[in-house]
């Protein structure tokens, strides 16, 4: 049976065998609202990027990218927006605006633009709406990278989620490794401290944190963005859980082998626990791509910004430039998506695991 076929049957299965019942319709309204909940917002992001700056805060909002639309009218230098205008008697007619000075606006029939203008009070006018289509337009993109150093950004982003995820996934598992396939005394209780600091919110290292940075001399340095959370005591607590499956007689086997420790280690342990590094891989790269707090903190200097700090550069004092930050946002999003796309095969696999002896 192939995927697709699959996917199918497990679409089309019913609790109640070939006809629909209660459970049926209840577990597929969860379903359906689960998927609401869970990327509704995602997409409204997306399609709010391609939205003009004042079609952002238009009411009641659209969740499609809209723009009005405009004729190019013989006579007229620049195209004319158009309207539908409702008069008082109710007829409806499409006009192009031509002028409009205060409370009067000057009117053109598109379909007869020799005709003499209608000026019209818009007090007067029952309804006066806008004729919009739906509209996909790449200028938040385009000037938005331009508006400040993307590319630059970028570049730190990626050395530091790429050199942060590596030093993570390597510090960790040798951690794991020591907790999980050697028998010392006091390594239960080193275990459960490491597993404490899990309730030490964030907030209250940062002060230390920094001092330790600049002590050492790592401030503008892209150094003390990655190194201070490079071991991570979830990833330390996944990968021993998931190592405590592993048998210890292949660790025995390979010993009367000859083999070193590193080398068990680095040719058994590892690629037997490539599940629970996969996890912890798409669980750092998303710590360190998203993470706004620590170098704003530790990185004064705007050619060492990362993105999510450098998204910060189009909100002001008095203006925020929305439209460019949905879709510089948007960008930002692209490498998470595409990780966890690689590797979400793994993530079933690696969880459901962890734990298990």
């Amino acid at each position: 049976m192939t995927n697709k076929n699959r996917v199918a049957s497990f679409l089309t299965r019913r609790h109640g065998g070939s006809r629909i019942d209660l459970m049926d319709v209840l577990t597929y309204a969860y379903l359906v609202a689960g998927v609401l909940v869970m990327f509704g917002p995602v997409l409204w992001l997306v399609m709010s990027s391609f939205k003009a700056q004042s079609s952002l805060f238009d009411f009641p909002p659209s969740f499609l990218p809209q723009k009005q639309e405009v004729v190019a009218l013989e006579g007229y230098d620049n195209p004319l927006p158009l309207y539908d205008i409702t008069f008082e008697d109710g007829t409806t007619q499409r006009l192009a605006q031509a002028q409009r000075v205060a409370l009067e606006v000057t009117m053109v029939d598109p379909a007869n633009p020799a005709a003499e203008p209608q000026v019209l009070n818009i007090r007067e006018i029952a309804n006066r709406r806008p004729v919009k289509g739906v509209y996909f337009d790449l200028t938040n993109y385009t000037e938005g990278v331009k508006s400040f150093p993307f590319f630059t950004y970028l570049r730190n982003s990626v050395v530091i989620t790429v050199v942060a995820t590596l030093v993570t996934l390597l510090i960790n598992s040798m951690a794991a490794f020591g907790l999980s396939k050697y028998r010392y005394a006091g390594r239960d209780a080193v275990f459960l401290v490491m597993i404490s600091t899990l309730m030490v919110p964030i907030s209250v290292i940062l002060i230390p944190a920094f001092l330790v940075i600049t002590k050492v001399g790592w401030n503008n340095n892209l150094w003390g963005v990655i190194i201070p959370g490079a071991a991570t005591p979830t990833g330390v607590f996944l990968l021993r859980q998931y190592m405590l499956t592993i048998p210890d007689e292949l660790l025995e086997s390979a010993r009367i082998d000859g083999a070193s420790e590193w080398r068990i280690y680095w040719q058994i342990i590892l690629p037997l626990a490539s599940p629970a590094l996969a996890v912890l891989t798409i669980f750092s790269v998303m710590w360190r791509w998203n993470d706004f707090l620590w170098p704003l903190i530790v990185l004064s200097r705007s050619e060492l910004f990362t993105l999510q700090v450098g998204l910060n550069a189009f909100q002001g004092a008095l203006d925020v430039q929305w439209h460019y930050i949905l879709a510089m946002t948007v960008l930002t999003l692209l490498p998470i998506t595409v990780v966890f796309a690689l590797l979400q095969k793994y993530i079933t696999t690696g969880i459901a695991t962890t734990g298990m002896k």
